[in-house]
């Protein structure tokens, strides 16, 4: 198995790592977006378990499950 070393980065002079490569500043770019993202899932997530033990509603992003006549999940 190959292993997938992540950009160093350079310190510089004010702490701020600085990035050699166009490729490195964009694998380090990416690795930021991808840690937000993971993130707000982590909040989000723990926000749905949060409201299901108080017995509230989920907070939905997309179109409610289909009902039939009798409030039952089709």
């Amino acid at each position: 198995m190959t292993e997938t070393k992540s950009p160093k980065p350079q310190a510089a002079k004010h702490g701020t790592p600085q990035y050699g490569t166009e490729a490195e500043r964009q694998a380090a770019s990416r690795a930021a977006r991808r840690a937000e993202q993971l993130r707000a899932n982590l909040q989000r997530r723990k926000s749905q378990t949060r409201a299901r033990r108080d017995g509230g509603a989920d907070e939905t992003d997309g179109l409610p499950a289909a009902r039939d006549e009798g409030g039952k999940v089709d």
